[in-house]
């Protein structure tokens, strides 16, 4: 049989990128074991999807958040890889060719593995390691299977098989190196799960104190308990999510510390968890919602949270609100991560329930949820009042500092605008004629919802029956009872607030201060008989 004469150049290829994958596979795990002495935002993909999602124009991270909703962080995490992926191999064919020039691209990757370490908020030199001891190890690796795969062929042995000879032997050094880096990989996770050990330890042992001020028992009627209806109280595991930390930070409450000092502090405060906890602590039912809330979307949850009241801390430390002569319109909350969030000092100071939370619906925070302490400011958005993993609180001015969000196109102050959304029916559901419950719930954080209407096909409105108000800081639940007719509809929902103002229809997207409009579903009502509403009957 005639020597296919492209065999060993189709077998080089194969081999090269097999050498540049594995090669990225243990850069990778031995960057995740040098990571358990830096700490888990340095590890190179998170690293670079922290930088990542810091420069994505504000649009573009709107739209992903939409698409992928929670499950954004994956997304971003499994895209990076795919990327590294699709460059490892592309490195593999190159340094087949040159290997200088193929260890050069691959040092290049962890420059930028550590250039966006350091660029990351709380940043020391060591952030940087596990990047440049990934490249390093990538680059021997890549160096001694790119020179295994060029071993010259056995005397005597066929022109055609210069690169398949010694197939085994090459077979057998991948599996070892694929081996020791997964075992690299799996001392280094262990090693992390060990560091945070201790924050976990500090969760399970930690014992809430009863409330000085417990909040009253939901009161009946507030939870109107219909199908398609979430409850009243989201539970913890089911509370959105969204903020752009990639690992979630597990803070370790012993070691926990919170300073508070600034403009217009005449006693700065450091205080550690115990000494938090022993203050009169109180407990309410608060509705959070996010920014990025599109109209009818999930990003809002209803809690009862425990915490210190933070007006009273900030008085201790001498802190006067503008309307009082302080020199100091803003608190810049930091989490441990570095995020910032500015809030305005006299809405934190104005009688409103704003807490530095340590419980949520009667637990510990979860680590996801800011464990040990969090804020909590019924009537702003979470991007300017909820910073989670607390760990500073600086007065200044707004005109003297941006915090994270505001230097990416969002407003400076955003109080929570009138919102409400339907829940069941879901969007094109078929529903059988006749009586259909129409509900879902609707928010005013501190001017509460006074109304809800409901109308069909752009019809007159109908008034909704409201569940029982559990204070103005909370949404409330609200069911119409339609009579439903076959065919299509367009279901839509408005509020009222507190104050009489009625939600706009005016739409408008999240940015720079959230979403406006009012939510519609359409539907379908099947004519009597089952066949679809619209359609003729057999």
């Amino acid at each position: 049989m005639e020597a296919d004469p492209n065999r060993p150049v189709r077998s080089r290829r194969v081999r090269g990128a097999v050498a540049g994958l594995v090669a990225a596979f243990a850069g990778l795990a031995v960057a995740q074991l040098v990571t358990a002495v830096a700490r888990p935002e340095a590890a190179p993909v998170t690293a670079v999807g922290g930088a990542a999602v810091d420069l994505t124009p504000t649009a573009v991270r709107e739209w992903a958040i939409g698409l992928f909703g929670s499950a954004d962080k994956a997304a971003l995490a499994l895209g990076i890889v795919l990327v590294l992926a699709v460059a490892a191999g592309l490195t593999g064919l190159l340094a087949v060719r040159s290997l200088p020039a193929g260890i050069a691209v691959t040092a290049a990757f962890g420059l930028v593995g550590a250039a966006a370490a350091l660029s990351r908020p709380e940043a020391s030199w060591r952030d940087a390691l596990p990047s440049l001891a990934g490249a390093l190890a990538s680059s021997g690796v890549l160096w001694l299977l790119v020179a295994a795969a060029r071993r010259p062929r056995p005397a005597g042995a066929p022109a055609d098989g210069a690169w398949t000879v010694d197939r085994r032997g090459f077979g057998r050094l991948v599996g070892a190196v694929v081996a020791g880096s997964a075992l690299a990989g799996l001392v280094g996770r262990r090693l992390g799960a060990h560091g945070s050990a201790g924050a976990t330890a500090s969760r399970a042992s930690l014992v809430l104190p009863p409330p000085a001020v417990p909040a009253p028992p939901v009161p009946a009627g507030a939870d109107l308990r219909v199908p398609g209806l979430g409850p009243f109280i989201t539970p913890a595991r089911d509370f959105y999510r969204v903020d752009t930390a990639l690992v979630v930070p597990r803070v370790d409450a012993d070691a926990w510390r919170l300073r508070i000092h600034g403009e217009g502090v005449s006693r700065p405060l450091t205080l550690d968890l115990r000494e938090l906890l022993a203050r009169p602590l109180g407990e309410h039912d608060v509705t959070l919602t996010c920014v990025s809330n599109e109209v009818g979307g999930p990003y809002a949850g209803n809690a009862r949270w425990l915490g210190a009241p933070l007006a009273e801390l900030l008085r201790e430390a001498g802190v006067r609100p503008p309307a009082e002569g302080g020199p100091a319109d803003q608190i810049v909350a930091r989490s441990v991560d570095g995020m910032t969030l500015g809030t305005p000092v006299e809405t934190v100071m104005d009688g409103r329930a704003a807490l530095l939370a340590v419980g949520m619906n009667g637990a510990p925070l979860p680590f996801a949820h800011g464990f040990p302490v969090r804020m909590v400011v019924p009537g702003l958005y979470g991007y300017v009042s909820a910073c989670k993993w607390l760990t500073e609180l600086r007065l200044t001015t707004f005109a003297a500092y941006d915090a994270y969000w505001v230097r990416r196109s969002w407003a400076a102050r955003a109080p929570v605008k009138t919102q409400s959304r339907i829940d069941t029916p879901r969007p094109y559901a078929g529903l059988a004629p006749g009586r259909v419950a129409v509900a879902g719930v609707a928010w005013a954080q501190h001017r509460g919802i006074s109304r809800v209407e409901v109308r069909v096909d752009g019809g007159p409105w109908r008034e909704a029956r409201l569940g029982t108000a559990d204070g103005a800081d909370t949404w409330r639940q609200w069911v119409w009872v339609w009579d439903a007719a076959p065919g299509p509809h367009t279901l839509e929902v408005r509020a009222t607030d507190g104050t009489g103002a009625v939600q706009t229809d005016v739409r408008s997207g999240t940015v720079p201060d959230g979403a406006t409009g009012l939510h519609r579903v359409d539907v379908r009502v099947k004519a009597l008989g089952g066949t679809p509403g619209g359609a003729p009957g057999p």
